[in-house]
């Protein structure tokens, strides 16, 4: 993910503005494209759980992204592709082999559930730098509190995110978002792991405030740099699911 214009400082004197500490984190280092498994994990405020399991393979920074779900068996088939564009001509689809039908998911349902997770599709999108302005506030010296205000012609369903990350690495790993009216509405937990000298991310832990619901995501086999091919992000290859 990326986040992240302008900056409003708070409470300290602080030697960069959040646009900077917002485009150093998206100019961060990243692999050519990765391969992982990625098991989601659903649970009620009850503790009923759901398990299920998916192969993704992204490219660019995550701006291209084409996902198929293996498990549990009545969702297997069940796929998603996603290509930003810099022009904002944003695409993603999703393959329902249930209906036979290649759904277009347009920007008024980016708000939707996505799998009756606590992500919603307008999640899965990258944070581009300028769609953002910026408030960012220092702890300690050792921990950034970043706060990302979406712009008006954005159209996101959140007011605001609040991103906490240790000074030394920029690395998010407790995030709150906001709703239209500024409630709090999801919180969310990231853990990383190193490869190749590449922080990714590992493990995410989103939890809805309201209803209790959490979703676990956890990455795992993860692949990088293995020469995924741009026509891999296409819709004909959405019922195609590869070995790995």
């Amino acid at each position: 993910m990326r986040f992240y214009s302008i900056i409003v400082l708070i409470g300290v004197t602080f030697c960069q503005s959040g646009y900077d500490i917002a485009k150093s984190m998206s100019n961060r280092k990243s692999p050519e494209d990765i391969k992982s498994v990625l098991v989601m994990t659903l649970k009620d405020k009850k503790g009923n759980s759901l398990e299920s399991q998916l192969i993704s393979y992204t490219k660019d920074n995550s701006q291209k992204q084409i996902i198929w779900f293996t498990s549990p068996p009545e969702d297997r088939g069940i796929s998603l592709y996603k290509i930003e564009n810099k022009n904002g001509k944003d695409l993603m689809k999703m393959w329902l082999p249930a209906f036979k039908k290649i759904r277009k998911i347009s920007s008024r349902k980016k708000s939707e559930s996505f799998m009756n997770s606590d992500l919603t599709f307008e999640d899965l999108y990258n944070r581009s730098l300028d769609d953002f302005t910026y408030e960012i506030e220092s702890i300690n010296d050792s921990i950034y509190i970043l706060t990302s205000f979406p712009k008006e012609n954005l159209n996101s369903s959140y007011s605001k995110h609040i991103s906490w990350m240790q000074a030394s690495d920029l690395l998010i790993y407790k995030e709150e978002s906001y709703s239209s009216n500024n409630t709090l509405t999801k919180t969310k937990e990231i853990k990383y792991t190193n490869i190749n000298g590449f922080d990714l991310v590992e493990e995410i832990k989103v939890r809805d405030v309201r209803t209790k619901h959490e979703t676990h995501l956890k990455f795992k086999d993860i692949e990088i740099n293995s020469g995924i091919k741009d026509s891999q992000f296409h819709e004909m290859n959405l019922k195609r699911i590869p070995i790995k």
